[in-house]
């Protein structure tokens, strides 16, 4: 038998950077200059005293072409018809030649300690920067980005953007500082010495333009690659668990060779691309100085020039063609340092969708009623609530009920303005939700999941993180009150256990108990409980019962509900079916409709007893 599918039309995949770019509504490619120099504005007194440092280096180089003229023209003297050593000017130019030295390796200590300071304060201040901007992004840029990629952003690529904004304008200065000096002291000497060299400038700077835009596409790539496999190398460490269990080891990592594989490519295919240029400017180098030696000799032989400003100008011409050498590294790091800037940048543009109006309100008091009026919402295309209409009671325990995927988590993810309805509006007492400050909202509103979360540290680290200033002994008696003391006394250090990343060393059941305590301890008028509790003894569930009667009492909570104990015990059911309300009343007054909930609760009845 045939099959047709109609209307099929194939997606085209959307590149992370792509979503990226569409999340932070700019492209990435963009100069980077106005966007750098804010970053180094408040270390600007550091900076004038590195390029102070700089110049002096520069100077103290500069005195030994000199001193080797002074040896050389003034050193000897011709008596009798044999050339005698003048002691003096030996011991004068060896002092200077002693001095500079002295100076040059001072002065690139202190450069280094300089440059160190700026870049710690730099680095550090942008570090800051970026974890506090990431840490106010709203929940739907995590959804959409994966976690390496941030994670790359904030490390790799702030790294790499340290010598670009520290080393590198010293060294360009520098660079710029000795060519300069150069050029003024061999016109100074003899003129055509400088037009020599000042005509290989223009073939220079046009290759070095090509240089650049080359280079700068190519660490563009490169760190792009980087960022694919370090995403992969997270989400590895996230799911090792469910990777073993599927067997899909050996797949992964052919998956984590191959974006290894495109890496190495991208850095050899740069390579080939730009590996011309140092031999370029070699070559350069080369006519250059092969031209000096002809026009050097000639004024020489005319007695234009002594034998010591021959031996001066040619310390000067290698002064001015060094740093040419130099500009292949200083371009690589620039170009590859202005790609991450890009992507940082990039991440920094990135405003969050959900932020505080100008005149937001901070409730001091609350009484907890809810009220969702003709809410409409979608993740992506496809309607998730279509004219959602609910209204709770304040001190209410409201039940949520119905097939998987049909809107019961959007409930939450709404009012706790993790994401804004695309339609209507959603109401606390007579406060419209946008109209609230969203810190504090969620003074007012604690959320206990059932994918429960805890961070590095104790049992009680985990507490104090919504009352910072609790005493031991206020947060065993939150413990004590909440009837989880007799499961987490038995853990093997106590309360003083560490839980491990994201609470791993704790089972399913005491993760929640903790989240559940710490819910307690932040008192909210407004709580949210997703109460599933797979894989949950029944001394553990029963534990959790009793938490869940005490937390619920004298405020509104809204259950998304599995037990059959939590659905018969509600004040009020609501059974959502495709985004919509399809029926809400007490557990009797559904069960004489034999409608909807009532199907749903034979469901739950007949697992409940299998």
């Amino acid at each position: 038998m045939n099959t047709t599918v109609k209307n099929f039309r194939p997606l085209t995949k959307i590149s992370d950077l792509q979503i990226e770019e569409n999340l932070a509504k700019t492209s990435i490619h963009r100069g980077m200059f106005k966007k750098l120099m804010p970053l180094i504005y408040p270390i600007r007194y550091l900076i004038l005293a590195l390029i102070i440092v700089e110049i002096l280096q520069v100077m103290s180089i500069f005195i030994r072409p000199w001193a080797v003229k002074y040896i050389l023209d003034s050193g000897f003297q011709q008596v009798a018809g044999k050339l005698i050593l003048q002691q003096p000017v030996l011991l004068t130019a060896l002092a200077i030649l002693a001095l500079s030295w002295i100076c040059r390796f001072s002065l690139a200590g202190l450069s280094k300690y300089l440059s160190g300071r700026a870049a710690l304060r730099v680095i550090n201040d942008l570090r800051r920067t970026l974890f506090q901007h990431i840490q106010s992004l709203n929940i739907g840029y995590f959804d959409r980005t994966k976690a390496g990629r941030i994670i790359s952003r904030a490390d790799r690529d702030v790294d790499t953007l340290e010598p670009v904004l520290i080393q590198g304008p010293p060294e360009l200065l520098s660079a710029m500082l000795r060519c300069g000096l150069a050029s003024i002291l061999l016109w100074h000497i003899y003129p055509p010495f400088f037009w020599c060299l000042f005509a290989i400038l223009p073939i220079l700077f046009g290759m070095t333009a090509i240089f650049k835009k080359s280079s700068q596409k190519h660490w563009g790539r490169v760190a792009e690659e980087r960022s694919r496999f370090t995403a992969h190398l997270v989400e590895t460490v996230n799911g090792a668990k469910i990777i073993q269990q599927l067997n899909y080891t050996e797949t992964n990592q052919r998956r984590y060779r191959d974006l290894l594989k495109d890496f190495n490519n991208s850095i050899i295919y740069g390579s080939k691309r730009t590996s011309w240029f140092a031999p370029f400017t070699g070559l350069l180098s080369t006519i250059a100085t092969a031209g000096f030696i002809v026009i050097g000799s000639y004024a020489y032989s005319k007695g234009v020039i002594s034998i010591g400003q021959f031996a001066e100008s040619i310390f000067y011409v290698f002064l001015f063609l060094a740093p040419l050498q130099e500009l292949t590294d200083l371009f690589e790091r620039y170009a590859n340092g202005a790609a991450c800037a890009q992507r940082i940048f990039l991440l920094l543009d990135t405003q969050s969708t959900i932020q505080d109006q100008t005149n937001a309100v901070k409730l001091d008091q609350l009484n907890g009623h809810i009220r969702f009026q003709a809410v409409n919402f979608a993740y992506t295309s496809k309607p998730v609530l279509q004219n959602f209409n609910l209204d709770i009671e304040a001190g209410k325990v409201v039940a949520i009920v119905g097939p998987t995927g049909h809107g019961k988590s959007t409930i939450v993810q709404l009012l706790t303005r993790f994401y804004e309805p695309q339609q209507g509006g959603i109401f606390l007492d007579r406060y419209p939700l946008q109209d609230i400050h969203l810190a504090s909202l969620r003074q007012h509103v604690s959320i206990v999941l059932q994918d429960n979360v805890l961070f590095s540290g104790s049992i009680l680290d985990n507490l104090r993180l919504v009352q910072s200033k609790a005493s031991d002994q206020q947060l065993i008696q939150a413990i004590e009150d909440l009837g989880a003391d007799e499961i987490l006394q038995q853990l093997p250090q106590g309360y003083f256990t560490e839980v491990g990343t994201l609470g791993k060393n704790l089972s399913h059941g005491q993760r929640q108990l903790v989240c559940l305590v710490r819910a307690y301890l932040a008192n909210p008028k407004i709580l949210i409980l997703d109460e599933a509790t797979s894989a949950i003894d029944i001394y553990t569930e029963q534990k959790i019962q009793y938490a869940l009667r005490r937390l619920c009492q004298n405020r509104t909570c809204i259950v998304i509900a599995h037990r059959l104990s939590t659905i018969r015990e509600a004040d009020k059911i609501v059974v959502i079916e495709n985004g919509t309300v399809v029926e809400q009343g007490s557990h009797e007054q559904l069960l004489q409709q034999q409608t909807a909930y009532y199907q749903l609760y034979q469901s739950y009845l007949h697992n409940w007893l299998q």
